[in-house]
């Protein structure tokens, strides 16, 4: 029978950094909440959790490789909101971040998790931070401890 390997979500003893944006604070906060919850109530240690706060969210691929090549971290988690405004601004920010994220996460071989939110308008937004159709902060740092012990596991 082949090998099956999955991270199981157990965050005792393993390290995260989460990086936030200001820019939409109403939303980022709601979503750095959900995060802190998620990494905490699956066995984080509190002082396991450094938060970065940036500008925007152009700013947070940068402080994501920062973080991933100290190797302090078992994932970094990046979070923040983009909201469509009356130009085609939002889609070159988003599209840029997502990018990335993703580069430093296959650069580094470390999980950087995407919890951004693009949405076309601030009651989507709402929806996504912890409203009805949950907190993808919650989410993504879920999916960061999974990752971080797949990885665990592979070594």
């Amino acid at each position: 029978m082949a090998n099956r390997y999955e991270g199981d979500l157990i965050g005792k003893g393993l390290k995260f950094a989460v990086v936030v944006s200001r820019f939409n604070d109403l939303i980022t906060m709601k979503l750095l909440e959900g995060a802190r919850d998620a990494l905490l109530r699956h066995g984080v240690n509190e002082d396991d959790i450094d938060v970065v706060l940036t500008p925007g969210c152009l700013e947070i691929p940068l402080m994501a490789k920062r973080l991933a090549q100290s190797t302090k971290y078992d994932a970094v988690v990046c979070l923040g909101a983009v909201i469509r405004g009356g130009t085609p601004h939002s889609e070159y920010v988003a599209s840029e971040v997502n990018r990335g994220i993703s580069k430093v996460s296959l650069d580094s071989g470390l999980p950087v998790l995407q919890g951004i939110i693009t949405a076309d308008n601030l009651e989507q937004a709402i929806q996504r931070a912890g409203a009805k159709e949950g907190n993808r902060g919650f989410a993504a740092a879920v999916n960061a401890i999974e990752m971080a012990n797949l990885l665990k596991a592979l070594q």
